[in-house]
């Protein structure tokens, strides 16, 4: 981890009282905040923080540190405002999922070159989430919950796992009405190098699993969606993959009170405060246009 995103951490964690409510302030997991506090004691060689009985409080060590801390922050984002008018311009690498990427990912990219005319985007479409590190990209779409990371998140909405199938689908063998009722129908299913055929429902302690025995099993979006609107079953898919077809009633959404909870949509980058211009003015440039998408719009 940076050491400055480090000290950055440690201010948030004395300033808010709490590991919990530091993480949400910096938009990072608590197990991040937790390891960060942790690696930061080890090398000070001494405690930095005690514990209350309703917060948490710096011992005179973390005062001193939070103190000097603050100041070299301070000191960074005064050199750092130096550069703030730096051009903004080279190569950015952007990942995205492959039919996100296609819909929504490309005309930000599009308008994002239209305002910045001195930058160049390579954009790589893959439905696996390349390593931003190890595959030399700048920033990443991800939709899905995020391991513990450093990196900086961007959250800009929400998709849902749907069940969906056609209109004549349903008329031929009926609409289910639970669940359990999915045993009776023939399903699609869109991961098949795995032994675990199953779709879960709820959340994850209340949730009921459902042990599938598909009619068909393909590994591509398009393919299972070709077999969806041709009547061969029903699939699970992301919300935002279907949602024209929904709304115009060439698919049907089933199920929707026994989905699982929303999938967060992200933009992500490195972590640390070391950011290119480019990157910055990427990130602000499609969070902005990505949450006024209706198909990953926060839904309750």
């Amino acid at each position: 981890m940076d050491r400055l995103d480090e000290l950055a951490i440690f201010v948030a964690i004395v300033e808010q009282g709490s590991l919990a409510a530091a993480a949400r302030r910096l938009r990072r997991s608590a197990p991040a905040v937790t390891r960060a506090l942790a690696g930061l004691e080890e090398r000070a060689g001494i405690r930095l923080l005690e514990r209350t009985t309703r917060r948490l409080a710096p011992t005179e060590a973390g005062r001193a540190l939070a103190e000097q801390a603050r100041a070299v922050l301070t000191a960074y984002e005064t050199a750092m405002g130096g550069l703030s008018d730096a051009p903004v311009r080279g190569l950015l690498r952007v990942t995205a999922p492959i039919q996100f990427g296609r819909l929504h990912m490309a005309p930000v990219v599009a308008s994002f070159l239209d305002a910045h005319p001195e930058t160049q985007v390579e954009l790589v479409l893959a439905d696996r989430n390349l390593d931003l590190i190890e595959d030399g990209l700048d920033l990443a779409l991800r939709i899905d919950h995020l391991a513990d990371s450093s990196l900086l998140v961007r959250r800009v909405g929400t998709v849902r796992r749907v069940l969906v199938a056609s209109p004549a689908y349903l008329a031929a063998r009926g609409i289910p009405e639970s669940p359990a009722d999915l045993a009776a129908h023939d399903t699609i299913f869109g991961s098949p190098r795995t032994d675990v055929r199953e779709w879960r429902f709820g959340s994850d302690r209340r949730g009921t699993v459902v042990r599938l025995a598909p009619r068909l099993l393909v590994n591509e979006i398009e393919a299972q969606l070709i077999a969806v609107r041709a009547g061969r079953g029903i699939a699970r898919v992301l919300s935002y993959q279907v949602a024209e077809e929904v709304a115009a009633g060439r698919l049907v959404r089933l199920l929707r009170s026994h989905e699982p909870p929303p999938i967060p949509v992200q933009l992500v980058a490195r972590g640390g405060p070391h950011r290119p211009p480019k990157v910055a003015a990427f990130l602000d440039h499609a969070a902005e246009r990505l949450r006024r998408l209706p198909v990953i719009r926060e839904e309750e």
